[in-house]
Formats: structure tokens, C-alpha cells, sequence
């Protein structure tokens, strides 16, 4: 328990450290929706702002008058006012894969990450994050498939018995184990994504293979971390949609825009925090050891010693020659 806590309190102080990632993402998410919803918001007021019925849609909604609107044919498809929006989606799930690692960054450092280091290390690991997404795309879709398909067919049989309440309880247990199950591969891919921006790795197939073997020897720690987070998320959203209801009344257009932008800033606050959690437990556990360099030996120096003369050779008188 006391892991659990530290590594909740870990992110959670990582987290307030760098709150300005929220506002910025936030500010992303709110630029992104403004363009995606730009057809249909052009279409709607072309009719709605010479028409009596806008009435039922502003001091309230009627689903009658909604519908109406759609099927008008001057209102236009509807394939023209939804693709801008899934356009814009995927752009911002882009721009997110290119923003997370510095990030990562901010969050594994000790200062306030200078700007040019924390797009350095964007542009660093684009593609690495690219395919990263892609082996997670296609392994969570190949499990969440298989997943939901085993939750239809337990739930079908589930119907074939005399117990009328079994169907429900069998569909919420179900659902439950899939969270479980998805919160551990996002876990998974969570993990190799700092390993590989901070231990800037090449080869994201070894981020993967170490990050795994990482998110199954600390699994207990890591999914008590998540759910917390995930479960903070859920209480954000009911108490929003329960104020919103008690508190904003249905002709308040600009108290429904307010409240609805605050619900979503605060809703980024849990998967910010799961990200923190990600760098706390690789700070912890999968950061390379430091490279210890020996210091070199200080030079010794000797004085010289200077040379010793030769001793003097005596002087031999020359000899004299005989005759």
C-alpha cells in the first residue's frame, strides 16, 4: 500500500509541477472543436436564424425539431457537417502523439523544460511514437474484438436462463474485465512510450519487450494507479452532468459552454496524471544507471635528479721515448 500511495503522490506532484500542459492541451482540444464544427454550426444558423422553431432548440431541446432539421434538403448531408469533425479528431490525436514526448520530458526533469529541449524531443521521437500507436492500435483492437465478442456470447447465453436479472449482471461483470484488461495494455504502451523518450531508445520493439515485462512484475501497483485515476475522471463526470442539470437552465447558452469547457479541463487532469504515474515508476525502476567514469590519477611529479660528474682522472706525465 505504501508503493501504491507513493506512486500515486509521485505523479500527482509531477503532475502539479507542469499543470501548464493541461491548459495547453485544453487550448488545443477547444481551437481543433471550433474548426470541426464549423460546417454544421454554418448550415444551422443559415436556417435556424429565420426560423421560429431555433425556439424549441434554445429554450431547450426537441428532438422533433432536431430531426426536422437534419432532413432538410437546403440543410446539406450530413457526411459534409460530421467529416470535418473526424478530420479534426484525428488531428488532434496527431498533434498528441507529436506533444507527448516533451512531456515526458518536462515531467522526468527537475526544471522547467526550456521550449526549444521540449519540441527537440518531439521532433526526436515523432516517428518512434508513430510506431508505437500503430503496434497498439493493432494489438488492443485485435483484443478489445475478441473481448467484446466473447461478452456478446456469454451475455447470449446469460439469456437462455430462468434468472432474468443474470443477463445484466453477466454484461456489467463482463464490461468490468474488459476495463481491467485495456487499462493493462494502455499501461503497456504507456510504459514503452517513456522508455522510449527518456532512455531515448532507436528500437521501440525492445521499449516494448522491457516495458511489458515491467507492466506484468509491477501489475498490482501499476492498475491500482490507473483506476484511481480513471474512477477520479468518472466522479468529475457525473458531479458536471449533475450540476449542469441542477444549475444551468436549458435557454443559458453561455453557461452551457462555460460549464461543459471546465468539465472537460478538469477531465484531463486523471489522464495527465496517469502519464505522470508512467514517468514516476520509470524514474523508479527502468532509468539506466548513470555511466560512472573513473576520475583520472593526478599526475606525480619527480623532481630529477641531476647527474654526478665523473670523478677527474689523474695526469700521467708522458713517458720519454728512448733513442
Amino acid at each position: 500500500m505504501n508503493e501504491n500511495n507513493g506512486l500515486l503522490s509521485s505523479g500527482w506532484a509531477m503532475l502539479m509541477r507542469n499543470k501548464r500542459y493541461i491548459f495547453w492541451f485544453w487550448l488545443l482540444n477547444l481551437t481543433l472543436a471550433e474548426f470541426g464544427t464549423g460546417a454544421f454550426r454554418r448550415s444551422a444558423h443559415a436556417i435556424l436564424d429565420h426560423s421560429l422553431a431555433s425556439g424549441r432548440l434554445v429554450h431547450g431541446f426537441d428532438m422533433a425539431t432536431f430531426s426536422e432539421l437534419l432532413a432538410r434538403p437546403d440543410f446539406g448531408q450530413m457526411s459534409a457537417m460530421t467529416m470535418p469533425a473526424f478530420y479534426f479528431a484525428f488531428l488532434f490525436f496527431l498533434a498528441t502523439a507529436l506533444l507527448l514526448p516533451g512531456v515526458f520530458e518536462g515531467y522526468a526533469a527537475t526544471f522547467r523544460l526550456p521550449r526549444q529541449d521540449f519540441f527537440r524531443a518531439c521532433g526526436r521521437n515523432l516517428w518512434r511514437f508513430i510506431r508505437i500507436l500503430i503496434i497498439a492500435a493493432i494489438i488492443m483492437g485485435i483484443v478489445a474484438g475478441a473481448l467484446f465478442a466473447l461478452q456478446g456470447f456469454l451475455v447470449k447465453k446469460a439469456g437462455e436462463s430462468t434468472n432474468e436479472i443474470l443477463p445484466f449482471e453477466t454484461r456489467m461483470v463482463t464490461l468490468a474485465v474488459i476495463f481491467l484488461i485495456m487499462t493493462i495494455l494502455r499501461i503497456w504502451f504507456d510504459l514503452a512510450e517513456v522508455e522510449t523518450v527518456l532512455n531515448d531508445r532507436n528500437a521501440v520493439r525492445k521499449a516494448i519487450r522491457l516495458a511489458f515485462r515491467h507492466t506484468f512484475r509491477s501489475l498490482p501497483r501499476l492498475v491500482t494507479g490507473y483506476v484511481v485515476a480513471a474512477i477520479l475522471a468518472a466522479i468529475i463526470l457525473a458531479a458536471g452532468l449533475w450540476f449542469w442539470n441542477r444549475a444551468v437552465g436549458p435557454e443559458s447558452i453561455l453557461g452551457a459552454f462555460l460549464l461543459a469547457q471546465f468539465i472537460l479541463f478538469l477531465l484531463l487532469i486523471p489522464r495527465f496524471w496517469q502519464r505522470a504515474m508512467a514517468v514516476s515508476y520509470w524514474q523508479q525502476h527502468m532509468r539506466l544507471p548513470a555511466a560512472v567514469t573513473a576520475p583520472a590519477p593526478e599526475p606525480v611529479f619527480v623532481q630529477p635528479v641531476p647527474p654526478v660528474p665523473p670523478p677527474p682522472t689523474p695526469d700521467i706525465p708522458p713517458q720519454p721515448q728512448e733513442s
